[in-house]
């Protein structure tokens, strides 16, 4: 798998920690297809994805953690991540009604030269597989 994309992507993660929107929407191609891990299907083009964060950010505080990586059979590349939900204060959230959890999920990412143009969502998917 090319060092860059893995490069971008742990980029991408150090973004969304910090809560840098506009670095990560940098990478992100304009009619991108964004999984909505909260309420199913995707999200399309930079300003939804910016819409669907910013949103989720005002309601919990999520932290997402790339633990491996491996270039898939179709071109794609998976990461395994560990994501972690917090309530605003910093808490783990409890009796969670959404998608959201702390669990350990798999970011399918799908690239085209140096913009990333479909984000999917595999639980129970290993990266490491």
């Amino acid at each position: 798998m090319p060092q860059n994309d893995v490069e971008m992507i742990k980029r991408i993660y150090a973004s969304f920690n910090a809560r840098d929107i506009d670095a990560v929407l940098a990478v992100l191609a304009d009619d991108v297809a964004w999984a909505n891990g909260m309420e199913g299907g995707h999200i399309h083009g930079r300003e939804a994805v910016r819409d669907y964060w910013t949103g989720q950010w005002a309601v919990i505080s999520p932290h997402v953690e790339p633990v491996a990586f491996e270039k898939t059979e179709d071109g794609a590349l998976a990461v395994e991540v560990i994501q972690s939900v917090f309530d605003l204060d910093g808490r783990p959230l409890q009796g969670q009604t959404h998608g959201l959890r702390d669990k350990t999920v798999t970011h399918i990412f799908r690239i085209e030269g140096d913009k990333i143009t479909r984000f999917d969502i595999g639980d129970g998917v290993s990266a490491r597989a």
